[in-house]
């Protein structure tokens, strides 16, 4: 159950992307603009001897590529990692060219490779930042061997000047390597700060639901009470004025048992919300817990015949089987039971350091936005469902450092998953 509608604890990616995309536009567009301007100011003020037609022609092709940057940042699509990432290598490009056209790494303008990758480094995983910084790299590189000369007004300086493009070389290498290092991994850790701020607010909020539906369960559990010691009296005078009639006296009779089901499930309800649930969870065997857990079930749902298949090293590891994970599973498996009340099937495995239990259905599946948003929110897929069990599930399973997952099963059918730490089911906590 990952997710709420649509989650707000995971940073979007394609959202980040779109708005990084939009300022690579503005961005570009200033670009564009001082490229213009310093090759009138070059070609008219200083009288460089610059190839202006192939320059502008290269120029010409970047505005056609802000002008498509800028009809797709106007559509309402995602906008991936990897299209900004290809965006950036297109202006790396362009540069390079103009850079090959006006003196290569002599061109004063060499260090403006620094800047996609400064970009590519504070807006891409870290993986895209080291592959530009080897792609600027690589095409400074090629511009100290490759490039149409504007002459050579630095020749009286001989091997000086040599020396000095060499170490703007080395320099622009040594500021790649930290940029795609260093600014990458700052940008990692806020974009995993903010995600984790952000797994924050959505706990709060789902914690929020648990305490409010809490107070409402407890009002609850007070108030059905009367009402059902008084159906409980009436369905045991009912069965013994009608003993006689065999098939009504067997409903009465099941009546009965599920009356009395409820009544003591309020008063487990209410005695464990009066003790520390360590002090009122029972320790066993992880199999006999799960054993103990849905014969409890089956008292609730009799027609359904489950199984129950473990795994593990023997003995099972003891836990301390809480109220609240008996309540979750049952909650699980009743979800499993609505849909397919002739296929249960429960798989619990254990090794060292955890414990999992998946409860598998032959149901009609689940599509994908259900996977993405069931448990996060009050959401349930069935006319007469609120949510409300998956909702607990997840916030309890989470509580304990578990996790609860799930997915669709091979054949046909829908899998939750649920995997708890050992650790903290053997201390309780």
């Amino acid at each position: 159950m990952r997710a709420t509608d649509p989650p707000a604890s995971t940073v979007n990616p394609f959202i980040n992307s779109a708005a990084n995309l939009r300022r690579l536009f503005v961005l570009r567009s200033i670009a564009i603009a001082g490229q213009v301007i310093a090759i009138v100011v070059a070609v008219g003020y200083f009288d460089t001897p610059l190839p202006v037609l192939p320059m502008a022609i290269v120029i010409a092709g970047l505005l056609a590529l802000n002008l498509r940057t800028w009809w797709r940042v106007r559509r309402a699509l995602p906008v991936g990692h990897a299209e900004l990432f290809a965006e950036l290598l297109a202006d790396v490009a362009a540069l390079t060219a103009l850079l090959y056209l006006s003196g290569g790494s002599t061109n004063p303008f060499v260090s403006l490779y620094l800047l996609p990758l400064s970009v590519a480094a504070a807006a891409l995983p870290p993986r895209y930042a080291w592959i530009m910084a080897g792609a600027t790299v690589g095409c400074y590189s090629a511009l100290m061997f490759f490039h149409v000369p504007l002459g050579d007004p630095h020749a009286a300086h001989g091997s000086s000047f040599n020396l000095h493009l060499l170490g703007m070389w080395v320099t622009f290498i040594v500021s790649a390597v930290l940029i795609a290092g260093f600014v990458s991994g700052m940008s990692a850790s806020i974009r995993a700060r903010d995600e984790e701020l952000a797994q924050a607010r959505e706990r709060a909020l789902r914690d929020e639901q648990v305490v409010a539906l809490g107070t409402f369960a407890a009002g609850a559990a007070h108030e059905l009470g009367t009402p059902l010691s008084t159906i409980a009296v009436l369905t045991r005078e009912l069965e013994r004025d009608h003993a006689a009639v065999p098939g009504l006296a067997q409903d009465l009779r099941l009546l009965r048992t599920q009356v009395d089901n409820c009544k003591q499930i309020i008063t487990d309800l209410t005695a464990a919300a009066g003790q520390a649930r360590a002090g009122s969870a029972v320790r066993q065997n992880a199999d006999d817990f799960l054993r103990s857990v849905l014969d409890r079930w089956s008292l609730l749902r009799p027609q359904v015949r489950p199984r129950l298949l473990c795994s593990g090293s023997s003995p099972a590891p003891e836990i301390a089987g809480e109220e609240t994970i008996r309540q979750t599973l049952i909650n699980i498996l009743n979800n499993a039971a609505d849909v397919s009340p002739r296929d249960v099937e429960i798989e619990a495995t254990w090794g060292p350091d955890k414990l999992t239990i998946e409860v598998r259905d032959r149901g009609l599946g689940l599509s994908e936005d259900i996977i993405s948003r069931a448990g996060r929110s009050l959401f349930s897929t069935k006319s007469e469902g609120s949510g409300i069990g998956l909702l607990l599930a997840n916030a309890t399973i989470e509580r304990l450092g578990g996790s609860v997952t799930l997915s669709n099963r091979e054949g046909g059918g829908g899998c939750t998953r649920v995997t708890l730490p050992l650790q903290r089911l053997a201390a309780g906590t």
